[in-house]
């Protein structure tokens, strides 16, 4: 039995989308966010020593870190439906998308997430910021010209990876200026797995606006 520490307004929503999609049973163990710092809860750390979420156990199995998550739920549950055959032209580019997310896109939002509690003394960094955002959102915006999804012709693994650091900033109204982007978001939320996801994960500030 698979279950999920999810944590509220967090990247673990994007799992219980995953498992929707693969239409996988599953159990949810629910954490909050501090009202006030919003930090997960000390509980966590008991899960995991990071006290982070994701989280998720399979049985006798625990896994840790949104990609290793997503990576494993779609190569033992996916039927070959969400990542590309090895070895086929889409393979590496899968593989690329599916670390992207975190190695790369997520950079610019948490920087500029930072700095804002910096006020004027935050205005130092605030070019290079700028100039990160722009380059990397108008990558992401240039990949997805004539497509819906980030790798061949279905969803797969890397399009529920990407998937929240283009909510988060889609949230801020940090998509206006790329307009594939923003019709990226508007697909994968309209769809049935996104919303029983939605249902069950509870408040999401990155949910449809």
């Amino acid at each position: 039995m698979i279950t999920v520490h999810h944590l509220n307004n967090s990247r673990s929503q994007r799992i219980l989308w995953l498992l929707e999609e693969l239409q996988q049973e599953y159990a949810i163990i629910s954490y909050q966010r501090d009202a006030t710092t919003n930090l997960a809860p000390p509980e966590l750390h008991a899960v995991h020593p990071l006290g982070k979420s994701p989280v998720i156990t399979d049985d006798d199995v625990l896994i840790h870190e949104s990609g290793a998550i997503v990576d494993y739920l779609c190569q033992k549950y996916g039927n070959g439906e969400f990542t590309p055959a090895i070895g086929s032209k889409d393979d590496l580019k899968y593989q690329e998308w599916l670390h992207y997310a975190e190695g790369s896109a997520m950079l610019p939002l948490l920087l500029r997430l930072y700095t804002s509690r910096l006020g004027d003394a935050a205005a130092p960094l605030m070019p290079r910021i700028d100039s990160e955002t722009s380059n990397h959102f108008s990558f992401m915006n240039a990949e997805l010209k004539g497509r819906e999804f980030f790798v061949g012709n279905s969803l797969t693994g890397a399009d529920i990876m990407m998937s929240f650091p283009l909510e988060a900033a889609k949230a801020r109204g940090a998509l206006d200026p790329f307009p594939q982007l923003g019709a990226f978001i508007d697909r994968i939320q309209a769809r049935p797995a996104y919303v029983r996801a939605l249902k069950k994960g509870g408040d999401y500030a990155f949910g449809p606006i």
